[in-house]
Formats: structure tokens, sequence, C-alpha cells
């Protein structure tokens, strides 16, 4: 399904403006309450997904243009296929910890949190402005999010940390292997630094753009576990590059 981040959006605005009628118990005939679903009202477990993020109006609005923005492009990177199964791994995860497992409610905040996790993978340096203001990389704010996450998990309860879990299964299905492959990556650049003469300093260069720490001593190098002879990339190139076979 094409355009299916439109698609939530607009199921999740006509469920707010319904929200501030005189249906003011909307909220409650969507969401995934597990005794009513097993009860028999099994739409529940599709109509969670547009519960809205809050009942302010701006809060809502710039939730909903920054989720459109994400998943617009990672819809783009990855394509139509690709993407709408992210998110159905995403959303059988979530339900099925809801309706299987007791004192568990999913929120469709979690669906979204992982898109935000695949939007900070794929664009580590795109920049939010923090309140409207501070100018922060969206990877800070994964990494962020990510230790909230691992609090849950570290102090919640079990079904807490089943729910946070479940809601990354996607995540974790679809970058697992790359993060494996970047730590090992950086363990064979930092053996190699050991091993470098202390005469010099390292100099990283991205072998398809030329970008190097030499003139960019901020920027996050990398290399690449499936290229032959460590080969180093920027992190415009890291995920999107041809890698090179051994000789």
């Amino acid at each position: 399904m094409p355009h299916v981040t439109l698609a939530l959006i607009l199921g999740q605005v006509l469920v707010f403006l319904a929200a501030n009628t005189q249906q003011s118990d909307v909220l409650l005939r969507v969401d995934l309450n597990r005794d009513l679903v097993l009860q028999g009202e099994w739409w529940r477990v599709i109509t969670y997904v547009f519960t809205p993020p809050g009942m302010s109006l701006l809060w809502a609005a710039i939730f909903w243009w920054v989720f459109y923005m994400m998943g617009t492009a990672l819809e783009n990177t990855w394509g139509t296929f690709r993407y709408n199964l992210y998110l159905l791994v995403g959303w059988l995860g979530s339900t099925i910890a809801g309706v299987a497992i007791p004192q568990t409610m999913p929120e469709n905040l979690f669906l979204q949190l992982s898109v935000f996790f695949a939007f900070a993978r794929l664009y580590p340096d795109y920049q939010f402005l923090l309140f409207f203001i501070i100018p922060i990389k969206v990877k800070w704010l994964a990494l962020f999010q990510a230790v909230m996450y691992a609090v849950l998990v570290i102090t919640g309860d079990w079904p807490t940390r089943v729910l946070v879990l479940s809601s990354l299964m996607n995540y974790l299905l679809f970058f697992g292997a790359g993060h494996i492959a970047d730590l090992r990556a950086d363990a064979r650049r930092k053996s190699y630094q050991a091993k470098a003469k202390p005469a010099g300093r390292l100099r990283h260069a991205c072998a398809v753009c030329g970008r190097n720490s030499e003139e960019e001593p901020g920027v996050a190098f990398r290399y690449c576990s499936k290229c032959a002879g460590g080969v180093c990339y920027c992190p415009d190139h890291l995920h999107d590059h041809e890698h090179v076979a051994a000789e």
C-alpha cells in the first residue's frame, strides 16, 4: 500500500476530531483493550493504530508532520513493499504482545518510534530544531530514546519489558545485523589504530566522496565489514555503496 504513512495520519486526524466532539468516548472505542478483544471486539487490533498523539492540536500537528516526513523518507529509500513490511512486523509484535499478555496496553506510539529509529539509522546527521531553536542531530535524539527504552527494560515489570522489546522487533530484524557489523568494524578500526605508528595521526577518508577526518574531525567515519581490505566510508555512504570484493 503506497503512502501508508499518510493513511495512518488521516485516520488519527479523524479520531482526533471525533474525540473533540460530543463523541468523547471514541478513544475508548478504538484502543487495544485485551479483554474486549477476547470478548469479540477484534477490530481493536487494527483501530488502535489510529489513536492520536495526545489531545493538544499543536503537539499533534507537529507529531504528524515529523511522522509524515520520516515515513515518506523511508518509503522513498526502501520502496513501498519494504516499508510496509517494516510497519507490518512492528504492528504484529506490539499487537501480539498486547493480546497475549495481560496488563499490557500497546500504543501506536511504539510503532511510530520504530519509524523514528529507522530514520535515525539511515539519516543519522539529519538535524531537528529542538524547541524550534536548538539544532540537534537525529542520532542523538535516537540515542536518548534508546536509553529510555533500556531503563524501561531494566526497571520495568515483565509486561512492560515484553511490550518494549516486541515493539522493536521490526527494527532489530531490519538493522540488528548492521549494528553487529558496525561493532566488528569499530573493533577492527581500533585494532588497526593500536598497531599504527604513533608518529602520525591516522587519517580516515571516504572511498566514495573523499571526505576525510583531517578536514572534518567531527564526522564519524566507519569501515565496512563486507568490503575487502577495510574500506572507509562517511555516514552518507556507509549504507549506500558498492561493496569491494577481494581480488
